[in-house]
């Protein structure tokens, strides 16, 4: 059983690590609460070697962290990993936070495993009272519904919360869609409201939540392992690159050149998260980055350049 970290305010130390076998960490990390390190691990290449210029990155690294946490009153989980070569960045990782709205991405990973070609084609119906206050796209659509796949893109692309919704109920509800991540080896992810209940993160709750690792992992196994075929992972990669809410945060802490395709989300308590697949240019592997950030308190507000600039440090740290 995963303990729960979640607001234990015990800071993870930052760690760059260097490549070594996968399989022999995957195969020492272990008791409760970190079999899905292992898991990400495995997933990712990411190892637990580190050189001594690695530690001073490290530490630079882990204090450019705290400084972000006083400076915004927040705290603050990573984990990003080039797939690379192997080297993470790590702070609070297996800590529990909210995850928002950055499940969608997931869900959609979890309806393009399950779907046929034709179910993604079918109209799914719906009416005015299902349409929820944050619902862009699915409002226009009322009279004529919309395709199942239109759904999944407008719930990645534009956060609609109604077609959220409705990608649940297609693949059964939030026990569904954990199952879904259940079946991907994920043992700590939370899945339990929809919209906008599941937004509710109450310090403490552990409901709809999860932690930076597992998160990485799990996008990870969707947009660049081999769960999804190839056409329906280059959907999701579409899905993803083509998001319109990213722009303040992982995008805005990237080198202008980089592909993103990325997932955000907003919740109570002060709660801004972002989930990315980064693909450097000069044909450098791409790189996992999850930051997620809250303030504990019920009226708190969130600052868009927190995560902007822990990615910043994400990317000076890797190099």
């Amino acid at each position: 059983m995963t303990p729960d970290l979640r607001r234990t305010g015990t800071r993870t130390r930052t760690r760059i690590a260097l490549p070594a076998v996968a399989l022999l960490v995957a195969a020492l990390v272990g008791g409760c609460g970190r079999a899905d390190g292992a898991s990400t691990a495995a997933a990712t290449g990411a190892t637990t070697t580190t050189t001594a210029a690695g530690a001073a990155s490290a530490a630079a690294a882990d204090a450019a962290f705290a400084e972000l946490e006083q400076r915004f009153g927040a705290r603050l989980g990573v984990y990003a990993v080039d797939t690379g070569s192997g080297r993470e960045v790590v702070h609070r990782t297996d800590e529990r936070f909210a995850f928002a709205s950055t499940i969608k991405s997931l869900a959609a990973g979890a309806l393009l495993r399950k779907a046929s070609d034709a179910d993604l084609d079918k109209v799914v119906p719906y009416r005015q009272e299902d349409v929820l206050a944050w619902a862009p796209i699915t409002s226009q659509h009322v009279a004529t519904g919309m395709k199942l796949r239109d759904l999944a893109a407008a719930a990645i692309q534009y956060s609609d919360n109604t077609a959220a919704n409705l990608v649940f109920a297609e693949l059964g509800g939030p026990a569904a869609v954990q199952q879904s991540l259940r079946d991907l080896g994920d043992s700590t992810t939370s899945v339990d409201r929809t919209e906008p209940t599941l937004n509710e993160a109450t310090p403490g709750d552990t409901r709809d939540t999860s932690t930076p690792r597992v998160l990485a992992a799990d996008l990870h196994r969707y947009v660049l392992g081999d769960v999804l075929p190839e056409g329906r992972r280059g959907l999701l990669t579409d899905w993803l690159v083509g998001n319109t809410t990213g722009g303040p945060y992982i995008r805005a802490g990237v080198p202008a050149d980089w592909r993103i395709g990325d997932k955000t989300g907003n919740a109570g308590y002060g709660t801004r998260n972002d989930v990315a697949v980064a693909w450097p240019s000069g044909g450098r592997a791409p790189i996992v980055i999850v930051v997620l950030t809250d303030r504990g308190k019920a009226d708190a507000t969130s600052d868009d350049a927190l995560i902007a600039q822990a990615t910043k440090t994400v990317v000076s740290a890797l190099g």
